[in-house]
This record gives C-alpha cells, structure tokens and sequence, in this order.
C-alpha cells in the first residue's frame, strides 16, 4: 500500500488551506488570537477548514459553525450566496462579518460568536455590522 494517498482530502487541500492560514488578512490573524485554543468557551475552533469546494475562514465542527470574516469585496457577492447555500444545506450555520468590525468591535464579535457556539442565537439575524443565517435542523426540514 505504499504511496497511495489514504486522506479524504482532495489532493491539493491541505496545502491550499495552509496558504490561506498564512496569507490571511489582519483581521483574520486578530480573531484567531481570541479563538485558538479553546480560549472561547472551550469550543475548538479551526481555521480554514475545506467544506467542498471551499474554505472557512473559522468553524467549529461540534457546533457546526462557520465564521466567516469579510472585506468589502464580499458586499453582495452572488458567490457569497452560493457559498452559504451549499454550506447551510450541508447542515453548518454561517456566521458573517466585516473586517473593519473584528477589528474595532473584537470583544462584541466574540460575544456574538459564543452566542452563536451556545445556541443562543436561535433565527436568521441580519444587521448592519453581522450576519447569521442557520442551518434548519432535522426536525425542521
């Protein structure tokens, strides 16, 4: 069996999410100072996990989480929408913000994200600074 690959990971997969660890933008890099760890809550939290076809910036699989940090590039963003769909109909709530808001908001990003790690966000919400969109449960489809 030497040789074959053994990982579920499509061949390229790692080493596409390493580079975006390491080329990630400032924001990004402050958040995941608050999240690494387990210093959130004791939820574990990864950074730039493949989901498909794509990446998140943050998730957390034992809540089925994802965060998702963004620059005005992403302002509505048709890819943006198709990304969320597939990712919410694979089960995993989105979590959205800017940039400018991890950086000047971080204490309130994070309540927001423990909020959400904790149930305790429990309907679409939709505001000026976030965005959660949840993924319907079982029992809800």
């Amino acid at each position: 069996m030497g040789g074959e690959n053994r990982s579920r990971r499509k061949p390229g997969t790692t080493s596409r999410a390493r580079l975006l660890r390491t080329a990630g933008n400032q924001s990004e890099a402050h958040l995941w100072n608050e999240l690494k760890d387990r210093q959130l809550g004791e939820y574990k939290v990864v950074r730039q996990m493949p989901l498909g076809p794509y990446f998140a910036d943050f998730a957390c699989r034992q809540r089925r989480l994802v965060v998702e940090v963004d620059g005005n590039q992403h302002a509505n963003s048709g890819r943006d929408r198709l990304r969320d769909a597939f990712m919410l109909a694979a089960g995993w709530s989105i979590l959205r913000f800017w940039n400018v808001d991890v950086l000047k908001e971080t204490a309130a990003t994070c309540e927001t994200i423990l909020a959400a790690l904790e149930g305790r966000i429990r309907e679409n919400v939709t505001t000026a600074d976030m965005r959660f969109l949840k993924a319907k449960s079982a029992g809800e489809l």
